[in-house]
């Protein structure tokens, strides 16, 4: 796919720290319960820490106490790319920034207790918030 923020490998590792760039750009997953942004409550919006697209409004952030930063719904059409994902064994939904193509997390039908149903589990590495009193 052509995204609008395109860059080769070694431009990403100019930019990104090492555990940045295992996350978005080879897949890598971060330790669960270990992200900085799992328990990041303000109002604000998360973006994308690869090339700064915003992804998810923190109204959609709740508590799945999957070990992840949690979103019911992303922040606009198109701003999340869906690709099949068969690693690890099972097939998953991964979501990645539509803008750069950076890996984010997956996707899960399995957050009935939201208006969507579902679950946008998030690496907190993938993500940069801007809370509201700075945007």
């Amino acid at each position: 796919m052509n995204y609008q923020v395109s860059r080769s490998d070694e431009k990403w590792r100019e930019i990104l720290t090492a555990p940045r760039f295992a996350v978005l750009r080879e897949a890598a997953t971060e330790r669960p319960f270990t992200g900085e942004l799992l328990a990041e409550h303000r109002p604000g919006t998360y973006h994308c820490a690869g090339c700064g697209a915003p992804l998810f409004d923190a109204e959609t952030k709740f508590e799945s106490h999957c070990g992840w930063p949690s979103f019911y719904k992303d922040i606009k059409p198109g701003a999340i790319e869906y690709v099949q994902d068969k690693s690890h064994g099972m097939v998953r939904t991964e979501v990645r920034c539509a803008n750069c193509g950076s890996h984010l997390g997956h996707i899960f039908d399995d957050a009935p207790q939201t208006p969507t149903g579902q679950r946008f589990c998030i690496n907190s590495l993938a993500l940069e918030f801007v809370p509201a009193d700075e945007s």
